[in-house]
């Protein structure tokens, strides 16, 4: 499914718009205060089910307005019933707000695109509480439409339904070159090798159609960013293949696909989801079951890399991104892709 990338943390109360209030801070601020132009930081996610009885409305919330099979919905459904129908991508996102909070001084709001907490809900809070301008982290470090030009889309619908008082919102733009972020998965992909020493490096992404990526800089900058963390970690071969595609057969994605590409090279590997900021479903499903059991079949080592998660050094870099009024992304930046006409 288009965006289901995103992930993309653990507070008692989940559902809730509720501010979840900075705590004394434990690790040291870069640039001194947070400008007072920001009165709150703002988290926005994709959003997963929380329990088995969500599956289903959340992935027609998912795939409202599109032309999608229900078998295709089904399909995807049995990805969440095989780990009973949670997904772990909300439980992440608390983890990542609770370390945030031992280091941001401001109030940290938490909003999803698909499911609860839902980001207008959270607007709403927001705006009841006061804040009048905040700045916005996605949980996607890759410019893509989805990645990045969704965002702003969601952040402006969601400003219309709350109507006047709504906060100002100001996104942060995509981050792969951000030297901590390289960093972190840096670390992951030694952590990966030290168990499995001289293996070649997979890094993966979510593919998307090839209308999206043309015109968008992801592939460019996954390239750019898997050669930095490869180079960093020591690893002697790498190559980058993607995963979780959905599209229609007749549409062009982006590939090679990774079981593909395991199947072809049967050799021992790390993959490393380096397109991924926490490992939520389609990390646990698509790569920690699918892969590893093409990986079982072909008698070959496989070892995956961790996703950065809340590596300190990912906390430390949204506290240093929140510092600073971010450069806005161009009018004309990760345009969403033209779908061809339906023939009738």
């Amino acid at each position: 499914m288009y965006g289901c990338c995103d992930c993309e943390c653990e507070h008692e109360s989940g559902l809730s718009a509720t501010p979840l209030r900075a705590k004394t801070s434990i690790i040291p601020r870069y640039n001194g205060k947070v400008p007072p132009a920001f009165d709150a930081l703002l988290m926005i996610s994709f959003g997963g089910p929380e329990q088995r009885e969500d599956v289903i409305p959340f992935l027609e919330n998912v795939l409202r307005g599109r032309d999608v099979p229900r078998e295709r919905l089904h399909a995807v459904a049995a990805h969440y019933y095989h780990f009973g129908g949670r997904s772990p991508l909300n439980d992440q996102n608390r983890a990542l707000i609770a370390a945030l909070g031992e280091v941001v001084k401001i109030p940290i709001y938490w909003g999803n695109r698909n499911w609860h907490p839902l980001l207008t809900d959270t607007l709403r809070q927001m705006s009841a509480d006061g804040v009048r301008r905040a700045i916005a982290f996605p949980t996607s470090a890759f410019g893509s439409y989805s990645g990045c030009r969704q965002y702003l889309e969601n952040i402006q619908r969601a400003r219309a339904e709350v109507g006047d008082g709504a906060p100002e919102i100001v996104k942060i733009p995509p981050f792969s070159a951000h030297p901590l972020f390289l960093e972190a998965m840096t670390d992951r992909v030694q952590a990966a090798l030290a168990e499995l020493p001289g293996a070649r490096v997979v890094f993966t992404a979510h593919s998307v159609p090839l209308s999206m990526a043309q015109a968008s800089p992801y592939v460019e900058q996954l390239e750019v960013a898997s050669r930095s963390v490869a180079e960093a970690a020591g690893a002697g071969e790498w190559t980058l293949a993607y995963q979780s595609r959905s599209g229609p057969p007749a549409q062009p994605w982006l590939g090679p696909d990774i079981c593909d590409y395991l199947r072809e090279s049967p050799r021992d590997t790390i993959i490393a989801p380096i397109g991924f900021l926490s490992d939520h479903m389609e990390v646990i499903y698509d790569l920690d079951t699918e892969a590893r059991a093409v990986s079982e079949e072909l008698g070959m080592h496989m070892v995956r890399a961790g996703t950065v998660g809340t590596h300190p050094a990912i906390i430390r870099m949204i506290a240093e991104l929140i510092e600073r009024e971010p450069e806005p992304c161009a009018a004309t930046c990760c345009p969403a892709p033209q779908r061809p006409a339906i023939k009738r």
